[in-house]
C-alpha cells in the first residue's frame, strides 16, 4: 500500500468544530473512554480543544485509571542503540541530517556494536531499540541485520544478554520487511515525525524521506512482510499537537483497518535542542508541559490498548508525572550517539541525534520508579511466546494482558535486583515486589510467584508464563 490517507482538511476541521465544547459533551466522551472502548477522531478533538482545567483534570485522572487497567503499576525498560549516524535526509530537527558537517560520523563496526551491547547487558538490560540513519551503503539493511545478529549473540556473567531488539529503521519493501523478520526482531518502529504534509514538506527539503506516503504507509508493508507488532510516533513541537494527536489516531483506525491490528506502541518525543539541527533548537511550535501531559492523557483515552513510550528525551521530573499519565515502556540510561556507552566525553553531543533530559544511570531511575510504587519490567515473554498481533491486542484491549505481565514484570524485577542492582536500589525493589505479592494476587497464584521468586534467588534466570 502506498495511499495517502491523512487529510489535513479533515483533521483541521475536526478541530475548528470542537472549539470550546459543551462541558456535558466532555463528560460523556469521557465515560465512553472509561470502559476502554477507545474514542474517535470526533470525540478526541472535543478532549483536545477542551481547555477548562476541572476537566483537564478528569481526563488525567481517568488516564491513570486506564493505564492501570490495562497495564498496571508496571514500566517496561528498554535502551535505545545507535549504530550509525550518517544519513542522506537532511531533516532540519535531526543531528544527524545530511548537511550538518561537523557532526562526526560514525558507523560502528561488529566488534564495537559487541561492546556497545556488553556494557548495556551489565546495567540489566535486556530489551534494545537498534536504529542508525538512513544510509544506501553505510547504513544498509544487510549492515543492520548483522548488527541484529551480533547483538543477540553477546553473552556476558549472570546470564547476561538482549531477549529481544525491537528496530526503526527506514521504510523498507514488503520482501525487504520479510528479511527483516528472520532476524527475529520484535517491534518495527517508524515515526511520521509530522502529520501535517506542509510541515512535513518543510522539516524534509531532500533525501528519501522527502517521501510522506511512502513513510506513512511502511506499517502496512511491514505487517504484510509478517512483523506483526508495529509503532508509530510523531514528534511534537514541529506542529499544532492537537493536528498531530488526531494524525496518530488517524493512522492507528487506519492501521485496524486495513491489517486488523492497531499499533503495538505510540511515541511521544517532544523535540530537544540538536547539534546544527535549526527546528530543533528553535521548535516551530513549542509544546508546554501543561500540553504535554495532557496529550499524553488523550491520547491513553483515545487508544488505550496500545503501549506509550516515553525517552530520556524528558526531565526525570516531567517523566515522573507522565508515567502516571498512561506510558508505559520508558527507555533509561539512554544515548544518542554511536559508540556512546562505551564513552564519557563532553563532546558526545556532536556525534549524537538530540540531547538528553534525563541522564540518570539505569539504576537511578529504577529505584526512582520502584519508589514511585512503579514495577520495572524487562519481560520479553510474550514476544517468544508468541503473544503478538491480534493475539496480543485480543489480550490488551480487556486489560487481560495484565495476567502475565504483571507476573513476568515481577519474575524479571527480581532477576535485575538479584544480578545488577545496587544495594539501595535492591532493598526498595525487594519491598515493592513483596508488597505486590501481597496486594495484588490471590492466595493460589502467590504461592506460584513465590515459588519462582524463589527459584530465581536460588540461581534459575529467564523465568516466565
Amino acid at each position: 500500500m502506498n495511499k495517502d490517507f491523512i487529510i489535513d482538511e479533515q483533521i483541521e476541521k475536526l478541530l475548528a468544530c470542537a472549539i470550546a465544547p459543551d462541558k456535558s459533551r466532555v463528560l460523556e466522551i469521557i465515560a465512553k473512554a472509561e470502559k476502554l472502548k477507545g474514542l474517535t477522531p470526533e470525540e478526541t478533538a472535543v478532549l483536545l480543544q477542551t481547555e477548562d482545567e476541572e476537566l483537564i483534570e478528569i481526563i488525567s485522572h481517568t488516564a491513570r485509571k486506564i493505564k492501570e487497567a490495562i497495564y498496571g503499576n508496571r514500566l517496561v525498560i528498554f535502551a535505545p542503540l545507535y549504530i550509525a549516524n550518517l544519513c542522506a535526509n537532511n531533516c532540519l530537527y535531526c543531528g544527524f541530517r545530511r548537511d550538518n558537517k561537523e557532526l562526526q560520523r560514525v558507523a560502528l563496526s561488529m566488534e564495537q556494536i559487541a561492546n556497545e551491547v556488553r556494557v548495556l547487558e551489565r546495567e540489566g538490560h535486556k530489551r534494545l531499540l537498534m536504529l542508525c540513519g538512513e544510509h544506501p551503503t553505510r547504513s544498509s539493511l544487510d549492515y543492520f541485520m548483522e548488527a541484529i545478529e551480533t547483538a543477540y549473540a553477546v553473552k556476558t556473567e549472570h546470564g547476561g544478554e538482549i531477549r529481544r531488539i525491537n528496530v526503526e529503521v527506514a521504510p523498507l519493501e514488503v520482501e525487504e520487511f520479510k528479511r527483516l523478520k528472520k532476524t527475529g526482531i520484535g517491534t518495527y518502529v517508524l515515526f511520521q515525525e509530522t502529520y501535517h504534509h506542509a510541515t512535513y514538506k518543510t522539516m524534509h527539503p531532500s533525501g528519501p524521506k522527502k517521501d510522506f506516503a511512502w513513510r506513512l504507509t511502511a506499517m502496512h508493508r511491514a505487517q504484510e512482510g509478517g512483523i506483526n507488532d508495529v509503532g508509530i510516533g510523531a514528534l511534537f513541537g514541529l506542529y499544532d499537537y492537537k493536528f498531530e494527536v488526531l494524525g496518530l489516531l488517524t493512522h492507528a483506525l487506519q492501521l485496524e483497518k486495513d491489517c486488523g491490528i492497531g499499533p503495538h506502541t505510540i511515541s511521544i518525543p517532544r523535540l530537544e535542542p540538536a547539534f546544527n539541527a535549526p527546528a530543533a533548537i528553535k521548535p516551530p511550535h513549542p509544546v508546554s508541559d501543561h500540553d504535554f501531559k495532557k496529550l499524553v492523557a488523550i491520547i491513553r483515552l483515545a487508544v488505550p490498548y496500545t503501549g506509550m513510550i516515553l525517552s530520556t528525551r524528558e526531565t526525570a521530573a516531567i517523566r515522573r508525572e507522565v508515567f502516571e499519565l498512561g506510558v508505559s515502556q520508558i527507555s533509561a540510561g539512554s544515548r544518542t550517539n554511536p559508540g556512546g556507552y562505551q564513552q564519557d566525553s563532553s563532546e558526545a553531543f556532536r556525534a549524537a541525534q538530540f540531547n538528553l533530559g534525563d541522564t540518570r544511570t539505569p539504576d537511578e531511575v529504577i529505584m526512582d520508579i520502584s519508589t514511585h510504587g512503579h514495577i520495572p519490567s524487562f519481560c520479553t515473554a510474550c514476544y517468544r511466546l508468541g503473544r503478538t498481533g491480534k493475539d496480543f491486542m485480543e489480550l490488551a484491549k480487556p486489560g487481560l494482558i495484565q495476567k502475565f505481565c504483571q507476573t513476568n514484570a515481577l519474575f524479571t524485577f527480581k532477576e535485575y535486583l538479584m544480578d545488577y542492582a545496587s544495594p539501595a536500589t535492591r532493598k526498595i525493589g525487594e519491598k515493592l515486589i513483596n508488597q505486590t505479592v501481597e496486594d495484588k494476587f490471590k492466595p493460589r497464584m502467590k504461592k506460584s510467584i513465590l515459588t519462582r521468586l524463589q527459584s530465581i534467588e536460588e540461581g534459575k534466570r529467564d523465568v516466565y508464563i
